[in-house]
C-alpha cells in the first residue's frame, strides 16, 4: 500500500480520491483520470512543498507535459483565498499551508540542446525565463540556467563560429585534430566539459536539488538521460538516441536538426544527491504506459534511468490511468474488482494465448484454471475459449459485411491519420457504387512541413515560371477567379505521373497547386507580383531557425501543401476535390499550448459540415484519454460537441460513429467490435498512396519514436503484429483455410469499435470533465 511510504497531505488527499487498492511496485506512484488532473496534483504537491521550503532548490520540466501544472500552480496562487481555491485546497490536503511565496527560490534548468541560441524561442533557456522564472516571478539572480550563448569556448570564439554547422564531434575527446579547425573544436568541447562541472559544483553548494519534477521519454529517458546512462551520472554534454531525436524534432524543426543536435543535461545523480529530495516523473497516456511499467516494477538499472528514483524516499511517479494501464497492480485491479464482462473474457483468454504461446484450441481448461487471471471468468468451463474464438470471429465476419446505400464522413485530426488508421476498410465502401464518402481533415497541419521543403519547392516553381511551364497564370482572369478553378486538374495531372513514373511533371503538378496557394493567400495580381512573393517567402524561411514559428501566412501556405496531399490520396479512389473537406480549426496555431477547443470557432465549422453532407457514418480517432496538449484530443472533444449539438437537431437512431485508432494509440482485439482483414495488396495502396502523395513526409521528419522511418511503414507493423495477436486465438489455420478469399489472404488486421451516437457522447463526456472547472 501507500499508506508504507512517507505520505504528505496533499498525496494523502489524492491516493484517498483515486481507486487504487494496492501498490506494490518498487517506486510509489499516484494515478489520476486524466492530463489536467494530472497537472492538478503535481502542482498541489509543489505548492504544498514550497510552503515549507520557501527558499528551496527546484529543478522543473519543459516542453508540452508541463503545460496544466503551470496552469494550475499560477490558478491556485491567484485563488488562493477565493471559493474556487479554497475548494481544491479543502479537497486535496492544501487548507493549513499558508499561501506560498515563489520568489526566493532557487531555480535550476534541467537540460538544453547544444548549440542553440538562448533567444530562440524554442531554447529551453527561453521556455524557463517565459514560463518559470518570469511566469511564477522567480528571481533570476537566483537561477542556474544553461545559456549556450554564455559559454566560454576557445579563443573566445562564439558557438558560431566554433561549430558552423552546429554540429560537435564528442570523438575529438578522445583522439587527436586533424585541422585547425577541429583543434579549435577540441579545445571548446573540454571548456563546455569544464562548465558542466562548475555548473554540478553549483547545484551541489545548494545542497542538491530539493523538488524535481520531469518527464519520461519513450525509451525512459529523465532530463536527457537517456537509455544506458550511468546511474551515477552527473552534469554533461552528451549524444542522445534515436526515440530521443524523434521526439526533439517537433521542437527543432525535423529529426535532420534533432538527429545532429547534442545536449547538456543533469545527472541521474544529480537528481539524486539530496536524500530528502521530492523527486517527480509525470507521465500520460497510453503511449507511456509500457516504459513506466518498466521503471516502476524493475530493480534499478540503467537501461531504465528512471529506476534511479528509488535511491529516495520522497521518489514519487505521477502518472494518469492510461500510463498505469499495463502495471501488474492495474491489471489485477482490471480483474480483481468491478462486474466481469464479455471484454474482460476475451482480454484474459488473449493474454494467456500470448502468455503461453499456446492457439487457442490448444489451451485446456487446467491452464484456464491456472491462470489467476483467467481463473476469475465466472462459470469457467470447458466451452470458455471456444466462445471467445467464436467472438472475434464474429468481429472479422462484421469487418467483412457489406456496406450499401450510406454516405460516409471520415475525419482525422491530421492529414494522413484517416489513411493510416482504416484505409482498407475504406477502400471497401468506395469500391460500392451506392456509397457517398467525405473526407475532412480538421487542423491545417502546417507544423509537419519544414522550411526545407517548402523552400525547395519554391524554387522549383520558379524555374518552372520561368520556362513557361505554368502556363495558367498567361490566362487573363487567373489572378482575378482562375485560380479557384480546376483543382482536380492538378490532382489528376499529379497522379498520371506517378503512373508513368514521371518525377520533373509530378513536381510540375505540385507546383502549381502551390502557386495557387500562394495567390490565394497573399492575394497576388500579377506574375511579376507571385515572383517577388515567392523570393519573400524564401528569404523569410531562410532567415528563420530551424523550429522558429512562422508567421501565419506561411502556415497557411504550408497548411495548404498537406491538403493537396490529402486530395491526393483520396483521387486515388475516384474522389473529387469537393469531397475533401479542410477544417483548419483555429485552436491549432502551433504554439507549445494551444487553447482548449472553442464552441463557436471550433465547433460550428464541423456541425455545419454535418448539417450540409448529412452522413450515416463519421469516423474519427477515438483516443483513449486526456493524455497531453495534443490535437487528437482536441478535436475529439470539438466533434462530439458537434454531434451532440446536431443530435439535437436531426434524428440520429441509424446513425454510427467509428472510433479508429492508427500509430499513435492503438485498440486491442478485446475492446474493439470490428475486425477488417488487411491483405497485401491493401498494404501495398496504403504504402505507395502515402509515399507518393505525402511528399513532405515521406523523409520523415518528424517520425514516430518507435519506427525510423515512414508512418505507412509503422502502421502496416501494427496491422500485422494485431493479425499476430488474433491468430494466435484463432490459429493460423483459420485464415489460410477460410471459406472468405478475403480471410485467406489477410496478413493484417484492422481493430476498430463501431458505436452508437449516445455511447460516444458518454465516452467522450468522460474526457471531457477532464477539463471543467478549469482555469
Amino acid at each position: 500500500m501507500l499508506a508504507n511510504y512517507p505520505l504528505s497531505k496533499t498525496e494523502e488527499a489524492f491516493f484517498r480520491d483515486s481507486d487504487i487498492e494496492k501498490i506494490t511496485t518498487k517506486i510509489p506512484y499516484l494515478a489520476v483520470d486524466n492530463f489536467p488532473k494530472l497537472g492538478l496534483l503535481t502542482a498541489c504537491r509543489f505548492l504544498e512543498w514550497v510552503s515549507t521550503n520557501p527558499e528551496g532548490v527546484i529543478s522543473l520540466p519543459t516542453g508540452k507535459t508541463p503545460e496544466y501544472f503551470i496552469k494550475w500552480t499560477k490558478f491556485l496562487l491567484e485563488n488562493w483565498e477565493e471559493k474556487k481555491g479554497l475548494d481544491i485546497r479543502k479537497k486535496y490536503g492544501l487548507i493549513d499551508c499558508s499561501k506560498p511565496v515563489l520568489k526566493d527560490l532557487h531555480f535550476v534548468q534541467i537540460d538544453e540542446f547544444y548549440p542553440i541560441s538562448s533567444a530562440q524561442n524554442n531554447s529551453f533557456h527561453h521556455y524557463v525565463n517565459k514560463f518559470y522564472i518570469e511566469g511564477f516571478g522567480l528571481d533570476p539572480q537566483k537561477a542556474l540556467l544553461i545559456n549556450c550563448d554564455e559559454i566560454t569556448l576557445s579563443e573566445g570564439k562564439s558557438y558560431k563560429e566554433v561549430f558552423p554547422d552546429s554540429k560537435v564531434d564528442l570523438t575529438l575527446r578522445f583522439r587527436e585534430y586533424k585541422t585547425p579547425q577541429e583543434k579549435l573544436q577540441q579545445d571548446s568541447i573540454y571548456l563546455i566539459d569544464q562548465w558542466c562541472g562548475q555548473y554540478e559544483a553549483k547545484i551541489r553548494e545548494k545542497g542538491g536539488i530539493g523538488f524535481f519534477v520531469g518527464g519520461i521519454g519513450p525509451d525512459g529517458h529523465i532530463a536527457f538521460n537517456t537509455r544506458g546512462s550511468d546511474i551515477f551520472s552527473t552534469t554533461r554534454l552528451t549524444e542522445t538516441n534515436f526515440e530521443t531525436q524523434a521526439v526533439a524534432a517537433g521542437d527543432l524543426g525535423g529529426i535532420e536538426i534533432s538527429a545532429n543536435r547534442l545536449v547538456i543535461t543533469i545527472g541521474l545523480d544529480t537528481i539524486v544527491h539530496n536524500p530528502d529530495a521530492v523527486a517527480i516523473i509525470i507521465a500520460a497516456g497510453e503511449a507511456k504506459a509500457g516504459i513506466v511499467k518498466q521503471s516502476l516494477e524493475l530493480s534499478m538499472t540503467n537501461v531504465y534511468p528512471a529506476t534511479v528514483l528509488q535511491k529516495l524516499k520522497n521518489g514519487r511517479f505521477f502518472i494518469t490511468k492510461g500510463a498505469a494501464s499495463k502495471l501488474t497492480d492495474s491489471t489485477d485491479q482490471y480483474y480483481f474488482t468491478g462486474e466481469w464482462n464479455d471484454t474482460k473474457t476475451e482480454r484474459a483468454v488473449l493474454d494467456l494465448c500470448k502468455k503461453l504461446q499456446r492457439y487457442g484450441h490448444r489451451i485446456t481448461l487446467e491452464d484456464l484454471k491456472e491462470d489467476k487471471y483467467t481463473s476469475q471468468i465466472p462459470g469457467l468451463n470447458e466451452n470458455t475459449v471456444k466462445n471467445v474464438i467464436k467472438s472475434i470471429s464474429d468481429k472479422i465476419d462484421r469487418g467483412m459485411s457489406e456496406e450499401k446505400n450510406e454516405v460516409f464522413l471520415h475525419t482525422g485530426p491530421h492529414h494522413d491519420d484517416i489513411s493510416l488508421g482504416i484505409l482498407p476498410q475504406i477502400t471497401k465502401q468506395l469500391h460500392e457504387n451506392s456509397n457517398e464518402a467525405h473526407f475532412a481533415v480538421l487542423t491545417s497541419g502546417f507544423t509537419a512541413v519544414t522550411n526545407t521543403f517548402v523552400i525547395e519547392t519554391l524554387r522549383s516553381a520558379k524555374k518552372f515560371l520561368d520556362n513557361g511551364r505554368i502556363q495558367m497564370v498567361k490566362f487573363e482572369d487567373f489572378y482575378s477567379s482562375g485560380y479557384k478553378l480546376k483543382m482536380d486538374k492538378d490532382v489528376y495531372h499529379y497522379l498520371t505521373n506517378v503512373a508513368s513514373d514521371n518525377a520533373e511533371e509530378r513536381l510540375r503538378g505540385l507546383c502549381h497547386r502551390l502557386v495557387r496557394a500562394i495567390v490565394f493567400t497573399f492575394g497576388i495580381k500579377s506574375t511579376l507580383q507571385l515572383r517577388e512573393q515567392i523570393n519573400e517567402i524564401i528569404t523569410v524561411l531562410k532567415n528563420s531557425y530551424d523550429g522558429e514559428k512562422n508567421p501565419k501566412n506561411i502556415q497557411t501556405l504550408k497548411g495548404m501543401i498537406r491538403e493537396f496531399e490529402e486530395e491526393l490520396v483520396w483521387a486515388h479512389f475516384g474522389v473529387q476535390v469537393k469531397n475533401v473537406h479542410h477544417l483548419r480549426l483555429g485552436f491549432y496555431t502551433g504554439d507549445i499550448f494551444t487553447e482548449q477547443p472553442d464552441k463557436k470557432r471550433d465547433v460550428e465549422p464541423i456541425l455545419n459540415m454535418l448539417r450540409e453532407i448529412k452522413p450515416t457514418k463519421l469516423s474519427l480517432t477515438l483516443d483513449p484519454e486526456g493524455s497531453g496538449p495534443d490535437t487528437h484530443y482536441k478535436v475529439l472533444q470539438a466533434t462530439a460537441e458537434a454531434i451532440r449539438q446536431w443530435s439535437l437537431e436531426e434524428d440520429l437512431s441509424n446513425f454510427k460513429v467509428i472510433g479508429y485508432r492508427n500509430v499513435w494509440f492503438k485498440f486491442d482485439a478485446a475492446e474493439s467490435n470490428v475486425i477488417v482483414p488487411v491483405s497485401l495488396g491493401d498494404m501495398s495502396v496504403m504504402e505507395d498512396s502515402f509515399s507518393n502523395c505525402y511528399m513532405s513526409q515521406v523523409n520523415a521528419s518528424f517520425p514516430s519514436y518507435a519506427h525510423n522511418g515512414k508512418f505507412s511503414t509503422l502502421a502496416k507493423n501494427t496491422w500485422v503484429d494485431q493479425l499476430s495477436d488474433v491468430q494466435l486465438l484463432l490459429g493460423k489455420n483459420y485464415f489460410y483455410q477460410h471459406q472468405s478469399a478475403k480471410v485467406r489472404s489477410s496478413h493484417g488486421l484492422i481493430f476498430f469499435r463501431e458505436m452508437e451516437v449516445e455511447d460516444f457522447l458518454i465516452e467522450a463526456r468522460e474526457l471531457e470533465k477532464s477539463t471543467e472547472g478549469m482555469l
